[in-house]
């Protein structure tokens, strides 16, 4: 799985910590937030990044460099509205799901200015890194057990579906640590970092299938993006049916996925060269 938007350690020159008297033009920023090195990241900019927020972000961010906030304080704002969102998903109807998604279209712009703004005050750091995957996980977690409680009924009704909203929760987070837990291991054996995709297992098998999930990536829709917008379609069979039906098949396809990444990733990674 990969983190949408995330900020890197590597500084990238830009213009300095401070602003001029004049907003740099969107080609400045572009230059200096928006090096290749970014979004030519296919493994780690989500698509809706390369789609279409990287262009909106450019503007909000030309905006913002001048107030005082600083990047990691960015990050901070982009996990509050993360939570809200998955807060708001847990009530049930199709308002509340429009709302939801609309506030992870703001996280997710968020996660690019809040990197783009420590490249233009050259201010990237590990803490950065740090806060920012710390928030990923934390929105991505607090969206899957918001669906849980959606199917139980809302708030005060918490039951079995807000249970399997947390299993898919407990599964997703095992499969981002079982991706971190690569470098752990790697550093603690005193090796390179990894450049080697997992995907490149030596079990043919296990390569094809990885392949496939390439071709059809179900495993995205554990992530925030995905999950608010097909959230937002299953609110509408909800509706139309009267029912939890929609977001009761989401929730189970959550869980059902959260499995086979959580159990399939480590053998995947295992059967590769990247602990080696």
């Amino acid at each position: 799985m990969t983190v949408p938007g995330g900020r890197r350690g590597t500084t990238v020159p830009g213009a300095g910590s401070t602003m001029s008297s004049s907003l740099p033009t969107i080609a400045e920023l572009r230059a200096v937030c928006q090096p290749q090195a970014v979004v030519g990241r296919r493994s780690a900019e989500h698509w809706a990044g390369r789609l279409y927020m990287r262009e909106i972000s450019l503007h909000v961010t030309r905006r913002v460099l001048s107030a005082p906030v600083t990047p990691n304080g960015w990050t901070v704002i982009m996990i509050v509205v993360g939570l809200a969102g998955a807060a708001i998903l847990a009530v049930p109807g199709v308002v509340t799901a429009l709302l939801a998604a609309l506030a992870v279209q703001v996280y997710l712009l968020l996660d690019c200015v809040d990197g783009e703004v420590a490249r233009w005050r050259r201010a990237t750091s590990a803490a950065g890194v740090y806060l920012d995957r710390l928030g990923h996980y934390t929105v991505e977690a607090a969206l899957l057990v918001g669906l849980g409680v959606r199917v139980d009924g809302g708030p005060g009704s918490i039951a079995g579906a807000t249970t399997l909203g947390l299993v898919a929760a407990v599964l997703h987070l095992l499969s981002k640590a079982e991706t971190d837990l690569v470098a752990v291991a790697r550093a603690s054996s005193g090796l390179p970092t990894a450049t080697e995709p997992a995907s490149t297992s030596r079990v043919t098998t296990l390569r094809n299938l990885r392949q496939v999930f390439a071709v059809l990536p179900i495993h995205r829709i554990l992530g925030a993006v995905e999950l608010s917008l097909l959230a937002v379609a299953a609110a509408i069979v909800d509706a139309a049916t009267a029912s939890v039906t929609g977001s009761r098949a989401l929730l189970v396809a959550a869980v059902a996925i959260g499995v086979v990444v959580a159990v399939g990733h480590p053998v995947m990674i295992l059967t590769s060269q990247r602990l080696r």
